[in-house]
Parts: C-alpha cells; sequence; structure tokens
C-alpha cells in the first residue's frame, strides 16, 4: 500500500511527470527545457507554477475558501488581481464576524 503525502495526491498526472522529469534531470532547467523543446523560461514558469500548487496544497487545511480562490488563480481560471479582491473581501468580512 502506497501512502502519497496530501500535496502530491492533489497534484495532476501531468505535474507528477514534471517533478519526475526535472529530478532525473538533476534539478537542471536548462536540461529539462531541452527535454522538453522549450526554452528556459518556460521551464521556470512551469516549475513556479508548480510550486504555487505545492504551496496552495498546504493552505487548504488553513482555509479552503481561500485555497480555491488560489488554485483558479493559479490554474488561470481566474486573474490574480481578481483572486486578490476576493480573498481580501473575504477575511474583512470574516474579521468583522
Amino acid at each position: 500500500m502506497e501512502i502519497l503525502p496530501d500535496w502530491m495526491a492533489a497534484l495532476e498526472e501531468e505535474d507528477l511527470a514534471f517533478i519526475r522529469s526535472f529530478v532525473l534531470c538533476s534539478g537542471s532547467l536548462k536540461e529539462a527545457a531541452a527535454l522538453y523543446g522549450v526554452t528556459y523560461p518556460t521551464v521556470r514558469l512551469r516549475l513556479d507554477r508548480l510550486i504555487q500548487k505545492i504551496k496552495l496544497g498546504e493552505d487548504r487545511a488553513q482555509d479552503p475558501y481561500v485555497a480555491l480562490v488560489k488554485r483558479l488563480a493559479v490554474n488561470d481560471k481566474l486573474d490574480f488581481d481578481t483572486a486578490k479582491l476576493l480573498i481580501q473581501e473575504y477575511r474583512k468580512q470574516k474579521e468583522d464576524l
């Protein structure tokens, strides 16, 4: 029986494949870019988004609503400015209660 950490279980197969490839490239963004046939900045952006997804997995336990809004923004379902506004208003309303 395999037990995965919560942050890993929440990732998509594509994300897990990227992590595997990245590790096999010894963490070299340059090698990962060559492997995927993309530019270094493209791989860097992919890694940054993956880092955000992992952090969101940790945030989910703290506040599910905030984690949902952040996840939508990371997955380009919601723009970051709107996400910030929603989170600010949500936190403000929680404080007022």
